[in-house]
């Protein structure tokens, strides 16, 4: 990993500066962070995958969850970089055969994630990958249907 003098990796800043963010967006008040910047820039996109990769290596993962819609984008590059299998958690009705689900609740209702049935295994390591937290309601839900 490289690390910069002050300890920071240069290339966060790099990243950073490759998401763009569009004030008063859904609504007012909101300063939406729109990572489709990011993944125009090839250099950028590929340093926040290594970054995920360096630091999840070598801990023993070897599940990689991703949260639709976000987390198909970064989740399956991080997974085949730790070595580790993927597992979609999608939002009801999109997968097909059996599948365990979810619910949650959200700013404005309810919603559920599910996932197919035997993807986990006991003992297995999981790293979740979304776009945001929020109220944590997704995220709350993703780590009991992975438990």
């Amino acid at each position: 990993m490289r690390a910069a003098e002050n300890g920071r990796d240069p290339r966060l800043k790099a990243i950073s500066d490759a998401i763009r963010v569009v004030p008063h967006f859904p609504k007012p008040g909101i300063m939406f962070h729109d990572i489709t910047t990011l993944l125009l820039d090839h250099k950028a996109f590929k340093d926040t995958v290594d970054l995920f990769v360096e630091r999840y290596r070598d801990m023993g993962i070897s599940i990689v969850a991703g949260i639709e819609a976000r987390g198909f984008i970064f989740g399956p590059s991080i997974a085949l970089g730790i070595g580790a299998k993927f597992i979609p958690l999608r939002k009801p009705g999109k997968l097909p055969g059996r599948v365990i689900s979810e619910p949650y609740e959200l700013e404005y209702g309810t919603d559920q994630l599910e996932m197919h049935v035997g993807a986990v295994q006991p003992g297995e390591r999981t790293i979740i990958i979304d776009d945001l937290v929020a109220t944590g309601g997704t995220l709350s839900a993703a780590i009991r249907l992975l438990g």
